[in-house]
């Protein structure tokens, strides 16, 4: 299968990639990151540990892995509305956090308004340039504050 886009020429400001590294244990980290983006705006109303699931199911032994669904109401509801709601797809925005070593944790996330409009789920207009721009302030809050 040959891809629409090369993944190697993404600019990761393309999707608005977004990483930091905390200084603390694990399950200290997720707390810190649900709090933070909780403050900026965001509800997680969506969270479950795959490292966890995989462990169990599969005796993966995969090291902590968490993601935290984060949901802005008033972005998603103007998202859903400029993409004739298939933006929904991609819902929520996860924030993952993952153990690098044993008291340093990865905080990842990437924009699912600007891959929905990378991939033409999301019109390329002013409307949704606005929904992007509004929720990049709010992600670059929460990442200030971690």
């Amino acid at each position: 299968m040959t891809l629409p886009i090369d993944p190697s020429q993404i600019d990761p400001d393309d999707i608005g990639e977004a990483q930091t590294t905390l200084e603390m244990d694990h399950d200290e980290a997720v707390e810190h990151v649900r709090e933070v983006f909780t403050d900026a705006g965001f509800g997680i109303p969506v969270e479950f540990s795959p490292s966890a699931m995989l462990n169990e199911k599969i005796d993966a032994g995969r090291d902590p892995y968490y993601v935290l669904g984060a949901c802005n109401p008033e972005m998603a509801d103007r998202a859903l509305d400029a993409t004739d709601n298939e933006l929904g797809a991609l819902m929520p925005c996860n924030v993952v956090v993952w153990e690098e070593e044993p008291g340093k944790q990865r905080v990842y996330h990437v924009s699912i308004m600007r891959i929905a409009r990378l991939l033409g789920m999301a019109p390329d207009d002013e409307e949704m340039a606005d929904i992007v721009a509004d929720t990049g302030e709010l992600v670059d809050e929460a990442f200030e504050n971690l």
